[in-house]
């Protein structure tokens, strides 16, 4: 048969499918027909659905009536302008309370569960036997999917483990005694299982992380076994499902990894979803038969499907500026199914073919090319999901062809996010049932050729994009070709195996380069080394990394005579040419990412993403400082006739460059970039725990092509070296991160002016917070929990932007508390430079010793929650575990003072207004965040948190420059936020330069001799 043909029986099997389509729909006034009223009513117009499926997906999380009906009016209200006229009357009149509020919200929540119960088939195993009974009755075969996402404790992920053993007991045991169905429960082959189960991976373990592919197939490996075994015992089938592009390779593993096992690489009863939206999924169905055919030698199922996360994985790759990992047009991923379908047929023996689709033109496409090749129409099935289109089910099974239905069960709570993912799919623009069914689209246009013009440039098969299409990564070591346009640097996707490869290579190269000894270099030479500071990995304090030179007094003051040496030349020296230094070193970066990114695992106890992120944000503050730079220094005119007026920037002199070791490499290049960029030499003081990865800057400067004198390193003890550089005369800027203590005595000394100094010298600051995270009563638990335990031990609680404080609404504070405490048990603490670290040591003994002092005193304050038990670990490195304290008061010194550390403090409070009271009374000002899914107190929140830096549902960490400019006030700073528009403007003095042109009356025209 050839291509034609196939073409042409494909569009002849849509049309029967179509004329079997029941279309009269439910009988009037039956529940049914109510339900899609009602779900036509709420989906009809745009604004309206978007603001009713956001009050679905948060309605579990409400207790109360005035809370559902306050929820219900905030969300309209949100859209109240774009609303239909008669949702704006009915929201001038509706109740909050009373007996018409408890009616509207008995309405509310009646309507959620049945609406949920036409997608869910029960909460508990004889509710989904009940339905698969009725399925079977009606002659479908079904799959079980246990609802839920990704688990955020290891107590969530063993009761996912137990609830998959109940479902397959109890369903095993009732299928014993069904009747035979030949249609449901054999194939070409002979006997099928009757019971079929799916089981996502990331639910069995809840620190699934494709960084760690090892560890996450290990731990995954303890729970799914026993799950297979069961299914093996009871003649079930087990189906792998897909989630994120990210978990795609370490399922994949997982899938291989258990199949190739002496106890299940003979049992053909086991299967895997793939996605036909990814571009990467033909070249892994072509590794799958292979592994299948010439490793296993025992077949498995394939389960294709188009995908569900499309809006997620075009946001994520939007937001790192990733490569799309799935086609942007839907006509794409119809035909790439179409090409799996094929591909699948021909290799069935090896790969058998479930269809999961309600795409008629899919459908067909599958029976026509099985026909082609000789398929036997029981090698295969079609799968769908249950509630959706079931005149569509019938129709397929009128054919003859065994169809299974995907059938969700589990509580309320857990299946709201699946649910809401229904109703989107039933009525996004680009649904195959929305425009066949309710929009009436043509037949013959809905089995068109996906390949085909028509289909490619059709209004429905190619609706306009909701996001902005997200460009491809730059390439590791390539300029921008916008350099006007700044755009952040990639993080890098360790999901990729190549990217654990260069990072494991980078480690092991480093490794061979430890115990160097670094020298202070100062006006472009390498000063003598006497005195040195020695840096141990905090990981493994046994680990020698370097040690570099520590300056004496005479040398800070060389230091700063270079520098001042160098000013005028760099001063006078064009703000292209400065700028077009950052860029260089930007360049360096990217050429070395991986080995810095190994430098700042080994000597300051980052984890792999950590210090990747450490290397993307260095790069950001050269670029972006470059391009600032060169705007900033254009001069700004006024003239007027006979006059020229012109005011412009020019540097302020000698910066000294104070910087901690908790961004090792990307404050100090930041706070440099800034001060060099725009005409101010520059001594770069690091922090005494960090100075070989300062070393490593310094070399980046020096290939870039920096001047002498213009980038001095200057390693030392704080102690010694410090007052020299920020008390001395021919110091204009004073950059300094650090602790509230000393940056408030460096504003103190520098307020001075000795004799020989003629300016007042400026002082940037950044002096640290006691952050805190609001969780509204409404919150999203698994995000809130999730958020905060990220924020808090995220770098073991080192970041001046730790979220180390939780303040949480009494109706949720017990709730959250557990399961806090659960989600803190389960991070895994390890070396830093272990892919599967959560968090790693504290930056050195000195620390550790204070943070346990810290925890020692919370302990008589407030009521310890939960304390890490180290192990062997603590006498290994310099480790702290995650610490938790509960019932804390406000006043208490461990909810007022930083600690630096993975300690947190969880406070409740009566209510919004109480907690942002809790919240203000500190007096720092950094960052702070909050939970909530009620507009009104998210509004409240943005208003009165008075923070420099306001996260909304989100950890309250990781800050990209430019995107969220970072700095506070009150005592956690001083000058404007770094990577913000007007960060270069502390370098910089304004002057204004005036001249008359008139000259005895006369005077020229205006642009002459330009």
């Amino acid at each position: 048969m050839t291509a034609a043909d196939t073409e042409a029986r494909t569009r002849q099997i849509g049309r029967e499918v179509f004329a079997r389509i029941d279309r009269s729909g439910p009988v009037p006034l039956t529940k049914a027909w109510l339900d899609d009223r009602l779900m036509g009513i709420g989906t009809s117009d745009p604004a309206l659905k978007v603001q009713l499926f956001r009050f679905v997906d948060t309605l579990p999380y409400l207790k109360t009536t005035p809370e559902i009906t306050r929820h219900l009016a905030e969300y309209l209200r949100e859209a109240e302008r774009d609303l239909p006229r008669w949702v704006r009357a009915g929201l001038s009149v509706m109740p909050r309370g009373g007996p018409l509020g408890g009616l509207l919200a008995w309405a509310a929540r009646t309507g959620a569960r049945q609406m949920a119960r036409r997608f869910i088939a029960g909460s508990n195993v004889p509710e989904v036997s009940a339905t698969v009974r009725a399925l079977r009755a009606r002659r479908f075969a079904f799959t079980i999917d246990l609802l839920g996402e990704a688990t955020i404790t290891e107590v969530e992920a063993d009761h996912v483990q137990k609830q998959y053993l109940e479902l397959l007991a109890g369903l095993c045991r009732e299928a014993a005694g069904w009747a035979d169905d030949p249609l449901t429960d054999r194939d070409d082959r002979g006997p099928i299982p009757r019971v079929n189960v799916s089981v996502k991976l990331s639910a069995l373990y809840s620190q699934f992380d494709p960084i760690d592919p090892e560890g996450t197939s290990r731990a995954v490996l303890r729970r799914l076994r026993p799950i297979l075994e069961a299914a093996r015992a009871g003649g079930a089938f087990v189906n792998f499902d897909m989630e994120q592009h990210a978990f795609k390779d370490v399922t994949l593993r997982i899938f291989k990894d258990v199949l190739t096992e002496p106890a299940f690489r003979d049992w053909p009863h086991v299967g895997i979803a793939m996605q036909a939206y990814l571009r990467d999924t033909e070249a892994n169905l072509d590794a799958l038969m292979k592994w299948a055919r010439d490793e296993r030698r025992c077949r498995v199922t394939v389960r294709l499907v188009k995908g569900a996360y499309w809006d997620y994985e075009t946001v994520i790759a939007a937001q790192n500026d990733w490569p799309v990992p799935v086609f942007t047009r839907k006509p794409e991923s119809d035909a790439c199914f179409e090409r799996c379908t094929d591909f699948l047929l021909e290799h069935s023996d090896w790969l058998v073919p479930a269809f999961g689709s309600h795409n008629v033109r899919s459908m067909a496409h599958a029976i026509a090319a099985a026909e082609a090749k000789g398929v036997d129409p029981r090698r295969f099935e079609f799968q769908m999901l249950y509630g959706m289109a079931d005149p569509l089910r019938d129709a397929v099974r009128s054919l003859g062809h065994r169809v299974r239905v995907y059938t969700p069960y589990g509580q309320l709570l857990p299946g709201m996010a699946y649910l809401v993912r229904r109703l989107l799919e039933n009525s996004s623009n680009d649904s195959f049932l929305k425009a066949s069914f309710a929009d009436g689209a043509a037949e013959e246009v809905l089995l068109s050729d996906p390949a085909s013009p028509v289909i490619r440039h059709s209004s429905f098969e190619d609706p306009p994009m909701d996001h902005p299409r997200p460009q491809a990564a730059p390439a590791e070591g390539r300029v921008p070709k916008d350099e006007g346009r700044f755009k952040n640097e990639p993080p890098t996707d360790f999901a990729r195996e190549d990217s654990r490869a260069a990072m494991r290579a980078a480690l092991a190269t480093v490794r061979q380069q430890l115990g160097r000894t670094y020298p202070a270099i100062v006006g472009g030479r390498a000063l003598p080394v006497g005195a040195t500071i020695e840096r141990v990995n905090p990981s493994r304090t046994a680990e020698l990394i370097g040690r570099t030179a520590s300056a004496s007094v005479d040398e800070a003051n060389a230091a700063v005579a270079a520098a001042q040496a160098a000013f005028d030349t760099w001063r006078d020296t064009p703000v292209d040419e400065r700028a077009a230094l950052l860029r260089r070193v930007a360049n360096q970066f990217r050429r070395r990412r991986f080995e810095l990114s190994a430098w700042i695992i080994l000597e300051t106890g980052k984890p792999w993403r950590e210090a990747d992120a450490d290397v993307a944000e260095a790069i950001d503050f050269c670029d972006f400082y470059a391009a600032e730079a060169v705007k900033l220094h254009t001069p700004h005119r006024r003239d007027v006739a006979g006059e020229d007026n012109t005011t412009f920037y020019e540097p302020r002199g000698v910066a000294v460059v104070i910087a901690p070791w908790n961004f090792p490499l990307a404050i100090l290049t930041g706070m440099t970039a800034a001060a060099v960029v725009t005409g101010n030499p520059a001594i770069m003081k690091p922090a005494e725990q960090s100075g070989v990865i300062a070393a490593k800057l310094m070399e980046c400067f020096e290939a870039a092509g920096a001047p002498p004198g213009v980038v001095n390193y200057l390693p030392g003890e704080g102690e010694v070296i410090g007052p020299v550089l920020t008390n001395h005369p021919d110091v204009a800027v004073i950059a300094f991160t650090g602790s509230m203590k000393v940056g408030l005595l460096i504003q103190e000394q520098a307020a001075r002016t000795p004799p020989g100094q003629a300016f007042v010298k400026r002082v940037i600051a950044e002096m640290g917070g006691k952050n805190a995270v609001i969780v509204d009563s409404d919150a999203d638990l698994d995000e809130a929990v999730k958020g905060v335990v990220d924020g808090a031990f995220g770098y073991a609680g080192q970041k001046c932007s730790a979220g180390s404080r939780a303040i949480v609404l009494a109706g949720i504070y017990d709730q959250f508390l557990a399961r806090l405490i659960e989600a803190t048990r389960s991070l895994t603490v390890a070396p830093a430079d272990e892919p599967g670290a959560s968090l790693g040591p504290v930056i050195d003994a000195e620390a550790r010793d204070r943070i346990r002092a810290a925890i020692e005193r919370g302990k008589s304050e407030a009521r310890l929650a939960y304390e890490t038990d180290l192990g062997p670990l603590a006498g290994q490195g310099t480790y702290v575990g995650p610490t938790v304290f509960a019932d804390v008061p406000e006043g208490a010194w461990i909810a007022q003072e930083e600690i630096f550390g993975p300690v947190l403090a969880v406070t409740r409070a009566n209510d919004l207004d109480d907690a942002l009271r809790i919240a203000n009374g500190t007096k720092f000002a950094l960052t702070g965040g909050v939970y909530s899914r009620s507009p009104e107190h998210i509004a409240a929140v943005k208003r009165r948190f008075r923070v420099g830096n306001l996260y909304v549902n989100r950890k309250c960490t990781g800050a990209l420059v430019d995107r969220q400019p970072f700095g506070g006030f009150k005592l956690s700073g001083i000058g404007s936020k770094a990577g913000g528009p007007d960060y270069l403007l502390q370098f910089v003095l304004p002057r204004t330069v005036t001249e008359n042109q008139l000259r005895r009356g006369f005077a020229p025209e205006a642009g002459a001799g330009e």
